[in-house]
């Protein structure tokens, strides 16, 4: 059978051009568009993302974003199929970086406060931070009445200051945690209460401290809401992109259910549930959260 050139000729043109069609629809922008049309982003097809590289929260290796909040905020893109452009800033840039939309969002061991709900968005949570008694190992102190007749400390100017005051009134305040951590691996101090996340880092990753964190598990008290309550662990975002918010609290929400939040901090040696079990209280409501909003579980981690 012989076959008319003409034809084969405009049929491998069409094919070349579908070929064409279904790689463009590949793209990161043109995925993107398909899995959260009418996104805001600062940069089709990217997600711009501001860290401080504070580790155990985020970092960057090779370019891309590590640490348990970077990899869950790589997880969160690749769900949108966008790809992460990290920008590396100080702190307080971060938040002025999504308020000025030169950022699409902002992380780094974020914990939700009513004064930031008046100037960003925050995501729903990807896991939670309570209080740590971090002490040496062998100490076995495990409730707040043990303290009443140790030496405890904090940073100066650490928000549970108050509250640890009302515990022990002889609460002593360093200027670093570097300096406070020297003072309790050389037995001046018993028990410090610092910035969890990195404390924990710290006793995982440096064994030879001989230093262990112990969460605090007394029942939430109103009075001391800082010292028995749980921080949300969560991403800030521009009020002025509410679709990209949308879809990126859609993706939060398949990684509660799949447990992958619970095993990428898993590997950084975050295996305890204290830090996916929420406490008590719930002050979102009826602040950035309806009424009967519910914090995220975890499933699927059988």
């Amino acid at each position: 059978m012989r076959i008319n050139p003409k034809i084969a000729s405009r049929a491998s043109t069409l094919g070349v051009a579908a070929a064409a069609i279904a790689l463009l629809a590949t793209t990161p922008a043109a995925l993107a568009q398909k899995v959260c049309d009418g996104a805001e982003l600062v940069t089709p097809g990217k997600l711009t993302v501001a860290y401080n590289g504070d580790m155990p929260g985020t970092g960057t290796r090779d370019g891309k974003l590590i640490g348990i909040d970077g990899d869950i905020m790589t997880l969160v893109a690749e769900k949108l199929g966008l790809e992460v452009e990290p920008a590396l800033m100080e702190w307080a840039a971060e938040i002025e970086s999504v308020k000025s939309r030169r950022v699409d969002i902002m992380h780094g061991m974020m914990g939700w406060t009513l004064p930031r709900t008046e100037v960003i968005s925050m995501t729903d949570p990807i896991y939670f931070a309570g209080s740590l008694m971090t002490q040496r190992k062998g100490a076995n102190i495990t409730k707040l009445d043990q303290l009443k007749d140790k030496r405890i400390a904090t940073v100066q100017g650490f928000a549970q200051v108050p509250e640890l005051k009302m515990i022990n009134p002889d609460v002593k305040l360093y200027e670093t945690g570097d300096a406070a951590i020297r003072d309790l691996v050389a037995g001046r101090v018993d028990v410090l209460f610092l910035d969890p996340p990195m404390m924990q880092y710290i006793s995982i990753q440096q064994p030879e401290l001989n230093i262990e964190s112990i969460p605090v598990t007394d029942p939430y008290d109103p009075k001391m809401p800082i010292i028995t309550g749980k921080f949300q662990i969560l991403f800030g975002m521009s009020r002025e992109a509410p679709k990209l918010e949308q879809c990126i609290n859609e993706a939060i929400a398949e990684i509660w259910n799949t447990c992958s939040n619970y095993k990428l901090a898993s590997e950084y040696g975050f295996t305890d549930k204290f830090w996916f079990t929420p406490s008590g209280d719930n002050p979102r409501l009826g602040v950035d959260r309806p009424e009967d909003w519910q914090y995220p579980q975890l499933a699927g981690c059988e």
